[in-house]
């Protein structure tokens, strides 16, 4: 018979899904530059002078390195709401929950709830 905690680790393994589509969706948000980058690069917008190259340069490579450690990230938080799930990796899911609370605010609620509950005596038992 499942116990009021187990259903919390659910409910909780639920919602590390649901942050984990945000912030990949987030994320993707520097697409934009990523193409404006491409743009500048690729286009007579150059006009042969090295400054604007440099511009692009840095909008490509600075929205690639946003983009890749967003998704890396949201990878992350997809895993650990599966282990929360199967009641597994209790410190790896309790790493994930400290770093989400660098995502706010939504993060932040959600990594300090999870945080509260993985130090209960009783949700350690259930993951060993």
């Amino acid at each position: 018979m499942p116990t009021q905690d187990s259903n919390t680790l659910d409910i909780l393994g639920n919602l590390h899904y649901v942050m984990a589509i945000l912030t990949a969706v987030f994320s993707s948000i520097p697409i934009i530059h990523l193409v404006v980058g491409i743009a500048i690069l690729g286009s007579g917008l150059n006009g042969g002078d090295a400054a604007p190259r440099v511009v692009g340069i840095l909008f490509v490579i600075i929205s690639a390195i946003i983009i890749i450690a967003g998704w890396a990230f949201a990878v992350l938080i997809l895993i650990a709401g599966s282990r929360l799930k199967q009641r597994t990796s209790y410190n790896f899911c309790l790493v994930i929950a400290f770093l989400e609370c660098l995502i706010v605010p939504l993060g932040t609620v959600l990594g300090i709830f999870t945080i509260l509950n993985l130090t209960k005596d009783p949700v350690k038992d259930l993951f060993e």
